[in-house]
């Protein structure tokens, strides 16, 4: 049976999703071919009519992994708020219980810090840009409340929360993990001046 190019563009959409929530709950070594083909509902033979190789597929599944969490800073998390209150959003959503939790979904700077070294230099710069693509976004925010060095602090605010997700999912203790999340809230709230809004 032949398929129109949209078939195969929506497919291949499917194989990118798959890929990106299994370098989330695997990691980037672990994840199969094979097993990312089958959570798209295809056969691991039509593999090589998306992608040239293994490492082509990470890739892309690391670039949408960043592309959603771009979309996620820019989206009903922060979208059309003031961005005082778009960047309390955004430290909310982040340094929660649900984003701490999840497997499939969220930024994905904590799950592949550990792992960056070891990726190819092509997915090691992809991720590099990630990094100052998300900086940026928070850079904005901070510029547009007129914050002193937006580039600095955004760079360390994001530095900061991803180490405090990193160690919250490390941590067996349900509560001692829920305190290194707010422990870092509200270091992050009395340093950003949004005691009020956090």
């Amino acid at each position: 049976m032949r398929y129109d190019a949209d078939h195969k563009q929506r497919s291949r959409e499917r194989v990118i999703a798959e890929a990106a929530k299994a370098i989330r709950s695997e990691g980037p070594q672990a994840i199969s071919v094979a097993g990312v083909m089958g959570a798209a509902g295809l056969t691991h033979g039509a593999f090589y009519a998306h992608f040239d190789s293994r490492d082509a597929l990470l890739l892309a599944g690391i670039e949408r992994m960043f592309e959603e969490g771009r979309a996620r800073i820019l989206s009903e998390v922060t979208k059309g708020f003031p961005a005082k209150t778009a960047l309390t959003n955004y430290i909310g959503f982040y340094l929660s219980r649900s984003h701490r939790d999840s497997r499939t979904s969220g930024c994905p700077l904590p799950f592949l810090a550990a792992e960056a070294p070891r990726l190819n230099a092509e997915m090691r710069e992809r991720y590099a840009q990630g990094v100052q693509n998300l900086t940026g976004a928070l850079a904005d925010l901070l510029r547009e409340m007129a914050w002193p060095n937006p580039d600095t602090t955004a760079a360390s605010v994001l530095a900061e929360m991803v180490g405090a997700v990193s160690l919250a999912r490390a941590e067996p203790d349900p509560e001692r993990s829920y305190a290194i999340l707010t422990a870092s809230r509200a270091s992050l709230k009395a340093r950003l001046g949004l005691e009020e809004l956090l």
